[in-house]
């Protein structure tokens, strides 16, 4: 019998096979699945009132988390009767589908690449398209690489340390489960009028589920940083001061961590300003946000195969 835990096994081969294949295109991509069937019921959800579109939301979270825990151990149980190499392969493919770093870092690079040619319209369109929701038409350079660096921090959490700590804490089930949460956030966590009281469970539920990851990613970026020769008591000391200034309870952690720990001030106008007194980003930030993308990723799955490996029953 192996001596490595199925388990470790099953994540080394899942980053493997994400940092060297591509994402498959939607039509054939879970994730990409629960988006459609999430905008679909909210097309057609009740948007009167409070208690119907509550109820709604609330139903959909209930109902979709059940039904990815059940996917989930079907899926184990179906994958545990194969011979060990292709149960291996399967499960790490399957665990791939809720977490992507090489997408991640490529959304990085794209709009980094369009500035670094002078391309600001491409870089703001691109920055949209990609990273995040706001609207970037106004931005200049240093707040297109600000809001680039957010999303590549606050993505640390949400799309890969999150997923790979459910998997380790429950397996397909928890990974599924969670990837549907956050999912259902992106889309329906809005506080626009009509998304105000049907996405209201669904937001709440997402705080929940990020609560441990977003405050242990904060950490492991803090000990990246010193790992890249950051200065720990600026990273320390600039999370402690903003992680509470974004509205979600848990985006604060991630971003304000990166922001100490590259020494730049990250500013969503209107709404935050983390890491203040610090100098304005650059285009060779992101380039430094990817690292400490990486390093903290690496440094999570270290720790996630440890916490595996102390608490298997198998040999």
């Amino acid at each position: 019998m192996s001596l490595i835990p199925f388990e470790i096994s099953v994540l080394g081969v899942a980053i493997v096979v994400d940092l060297v294949l591509c994402e498959p295109p939607n039509a054939a991509h879970p994730v990409a699945w629960m988006g459609t069937a999430v905008s679909a019921i909210c097309e057609r959800a009740s948007k009167q009132g409070r208690l119907w579109p509550f109820l709604t939301g609330l139903c959909l979270m209930l109902v979709g988390i059940g039904i990815m825990v059940t996917v989930g151990l079907l899926l184990t149980w179906s994958i545990r009767w194969l011979p060990m190499p292709l149960a291996l392969l399967a499960e790490a493919a399957a665990l791939k589908m809720t977490f992507s770093i090489r997408g991640l870092m490529r959304a990085g690079r794209s709009v980094q690449s369009a500035l670094a040619t002078g391309d600001l319209p491409a870089a703001r369109r691109l920055l949209s398209w990609h990273l995040v929701s706001r609207d970037t038409s106004m931005l200049n350079e240093s707040q297109v690489a600000a809001a680039t660096i957010e999303s590549l921090a606050e993505n640390t959490s949400d799309s890969i340390v999150a997923p790979l700590m459910f998997y380790a804490c429950a397996g397909l089930p928890g990974a599924l489960a969670y990837r549907f949460i956050n999912t259902c956030d992106a889309i329906l966590g809005y506080r626009d009028e009509e998304r105000e009281w049907l996405g209201k469970a669904p937001a709440r539920v997402d705080d929940l589920a990020n609560f441990i990851p977003a405050r242990s990613t904060a950490a492991l970026m803090i000990v990246a940083g010193i790992l890249m020769g950051c200065n720990p008591i600026r990273a320390i000391a600039v999370w402690w001061r903003d992680r509470r200034m974004t509205a979600s309870p848990n985006a604060g952690h991630p971003m304000s961590a990166a922001a100490g720990v590259l020494g730049v001030e990250l500013e969503k106008a209107g709404q935050y300003r983390l890491g203040h007194g610090l100098r304005l980003p650059k285009l060779t930030d992101i380039t430094r946000a990817a690292r400490l993308l990486g390093i903290s990723t690496a440094l999570a799955c270290v720790t996630l195969g440890g916490i595996l490996f102390a608490t298997s029953s198998r040999p």
